[in-house]
């Protein structure tokens, strides 16, 4: 009897799973894991990486220039002179590319083709992220001095709006419908900027979040996926109206994508994990699995067409500790730094 009873037991957990797709899809792991490491053998710390999937490259900041390898690992080019850079955005309707650069206040220009320098553009104070918003076709840059996005037309290279944030900004994202979102560090907020009037609409609390970073949306179903680094936290809320819905306890995160067609939303750690939660529906969430990657692996960029991640890394070595500063940051063993691939092949 003991034996019958299992056997119709999980053949009626067989049925349920099959006329369940989203149930059995959510019990299973990624399948993803480390599969190759890119070296770069240049010196200097980074910051984001940019994935092009349709054109097979990856743009990564490092040091004071960007780095551009294809998807298989190879050297392509590299853009030197943009000191204290942050981020690469891609518009690749006009063949160009827009770097911040942090230390010298600028946006630095560049060919989509030749990888040449087409010129610099005075922005904010210390700018940070930047990315380029389709609705409005506007490039964006979030300046972490002077508390503000500088707003930039890339017909013209010029900047065309100034918008006071008051507070230090991190990511930005768009929902493709004329509303822009930008993660308040310092105050724990998500600020909604209308890309119309290009002016700050409406602030959004975090609940349970701390110095949110990394960003990214779902934009058929409207909600937003912050990393939170100062508690280790991933947060989702409902971007039409700031609604917290769901958090998730991941690791010390400063960059978060999402893949659109697997709905899966990938926090990357720096003590080396990528967090990962799944969208079962616009207000269901789950935790599926921490994926092993490297300690300093806290960017990351996506192919949405290879559906592979990629993550800027490189061995460490403790600080010097000293009167003035106890807790040093580690630093970077010299020739170590890679990309890492992170896929099912």
């Amino acid at each position: 009897m003991k034996s019958a009873k299992l056997i119709l037991g999980l053949a009626f957990m067989a049925i349920f799973i099959l006329a369940n797709p989203i149930y059995a899809q959510a019990q299973q792991k990624t399948g993803l894991h480390m599969l190759k490491s890119f070296p770069i053998k240049s010196t200097g710390g980074w910051d984001y990486i940019t994935v092009d999937g349709a054109n097979k490259l990856i743009y990564t900041s490092h040091g004071n220039q960007v780095n551009i390898l294809s998807t298989s690992g190879d050297s392509v080019s590299y853009i030197p002179n943009t000191p204290g850079v942050h981020g690469i955005a891609l518009v690749h309707a006009l063949n160009k590319g827009y770097i911040s650069a942090g230390r010298v206040n600028k946006v630095i220009v560049f060919d989509l083709t030749t990888f040449k320098v087409l010129g610099e553009i005075a922005v904010g104070t210390n700018p940070d992220a930047i990315f380029y918003e389709p609705f409005a076709k506007k490039v964006y840059t979030f300046n972490g001095r002077s508390k503000d996005a500088s707003v930039i037309d890339v017909a013209t290279d010029k900047v065309i709006a100034t918008i006071p944030l008051d507070a230090k900004p991190e990511t930005g994202v768009s929902d493709g419908k004329g509303k822009v979102f930008v993660n308040a560090e310092t105050t724990n907020e998500v600020v909604v900027i209308n890309a119309t009037t290009l002016k700050a609409e409406a602030r959004y609390k975090i609940e349970g979040g701390d110095e949110p970073s990394g960003l990214d949306i779902d934009r058929a179903t409207n909600r937003l996926f912050i990393g939170c680094g100062g508690n280790s936290t991933m947060v989702v809320m409902d971007a039409a109206n700031g609604k917290n819905l769901a958090k998730f306890p991941i690791g010390g995160c400063d960059g978060l994508v999402f893949d659109p067609k697997l709905k899966l939303a990938y926090a990357s750690n720096g003590e080396g994990t990528i967090s990962v939660v799944k969208e079962l529906s616009a207000d269901k969430f789950e935790f599926v699995e921490n994926i092993p990657t490297e300690p300093s692996a806290r960017t990351i960029g996506i192919d949405l067409l290879t559906h592979k991640l990629y993550l800027p890394a490189a061995k460490t070595e403790p600080g010097v500790v000293t009167a003035e500063n106890p807790k040093p940051r580690p630093k970077q063993v010299p020739g170590s730094f890679h990309i890492i691939e992170v896929g099912k092949n």
